[in-house]
C-alpha cells in the first residue's frame, strides 16, 4: 500500500505536481461542461454581475461543498487508504442518494467514470481498482477523486485543497461564460474563492472528523435552480 506523507512533512515535488494535475481543468473529466446551477441563476436574474456571481459561489462553497462534498471526499480518502470496500460503497451511495436532480446525479457519475478510466490507464497495477469497480451503478466524482489523490501519497489536507481549488476554478470559468464576465473579473473571483478555501477545507475536515451524521446536503435554492436548468430553453452547460 502506498505510504502517505505525514501532514507536517514538506510535500515532495512529484506529489505536488500530481495534485496540481488533478486540480487542472485539463484533466479529461469534463468538469468545464457543468455550471452546477449557476447558468439557471443567471437566467433567473439571481446572478447578473461580478458581485452577485462572487456571492453565489461563496454561498455554494459554504452551504454545499464545505458541508457535503468535501467532508465526504475526506472520508473516502481515508477509506481508500484502508482498502475498505464496504465503507466506500456506503459513501458512494450517499453521494448518489443526495443528488436532488437528474443533472446533478449525471454530473457526479459522468465525472467519476471519466476519472476512473483515467486512473486505470495511469495506475493499472493499483490494488484498489477492483474496489472501484464495486461502486455501482457508477463511481461518483468525490469518491473517485479521493482514490486519485490517495495515489499521490500527499496528506489529506493538501489533497482536499487540490479538490477544492479544482471546483473553484471550474466554477469561475463557468461564470465567465454564463454571466458573462471578463478575464480580470474572473481573476478577482478566483482570488476571493482562493482566500476562503483554506478555512472552508479545515471546516470540512472537522465535519468529517465528527462522523457521517455531521455531513449534510441541504441547499434548496441550488436544487431548485438545477431543476429549472433541466428544462431551460437555451443553455451552454450540462448542469
Amino acid at each position: 500500500m502506498p505510504r502517505v506523507l505525514p501532514a507536517h512533512q514538506a510535500l515532495p515535488a512529484p506529489a505536488l505536481l500530481q495534485l496540481m494535475w488533478l486540480a487542472s481543468p485539463a484533466l479529461p473529466v469534463g468538469g468545464f461542461s457543468y455550471s452546477e446551477g449557476l447558468e439557471a441563476a443567471v437566467e433567473g436574474d439571481l446572478v447578473r454581475d461580478e458581485a452577485s456571481a462572487g456571492q453565489w459561489l461563496i454561498d455554494q462553497m459554504q452551504l454545499s461543498q464545505q458541508r457535503a462534498e468535501w467532508p465526504l471526499m475526506a472520508s473516502a480518502f481515508r477509506a481508500w487508504l484502508r482498502h475498505d470496500g464496504d465503507r466506500l460503497e456506503s459513501l458512494n451511495d450517499w453521494v448518489l442518494y443526495t443528488r436532488e436532480t437528474s443533472e446533478m446525479r449525471q454530473q457526479t457519475e459522468q465525472m467519476g467514470r471519466s476519472l476512473a478510466d483515467w486512473l486505470r490507464q495511469r495506475h493499472p497495477d493499483d490494488a484498489r481498482l477492483p474496489l472501484l469497480a464495486r461502486l455501482q451503478p457508477s463511481p461518483t466524482w468525490p469518491v473517485t477523486f479521493a482514490l486519485a489523490a490517495a495515489a499521490t501519497q500527499a496528506p489529506l489536507r493538501e489533497a482536499l485543497l487540490a479538490f477544492a481549488f479544482g471546483w473553484a476554478e471550474n466554477m469561475v470559468q463557468a461564470a465567465l461564460k454564463a454571466v458573462p464576465l471578463g478575464q480580470n473579473a474572473g481573476q478577482r473571483l478566483l482570488a476571493r474563492l482562493t482566500e476562503a478555501l483554506p478555512g472552508a477545507v479545515d471546516a470540512a475536515l472537522a465535519t468529517a472528523a465528527q462522523g457521517d451524521a455531521a455531513r449534510q446536503s441541504f441547499a434548496p435554492m441550488l436544487a431548485i435552480n438545477s431543476a429549472q436548468h433541466e428544462a431551460q430553453y437555451s443553455r451552454l452547460f450540462r448542469s
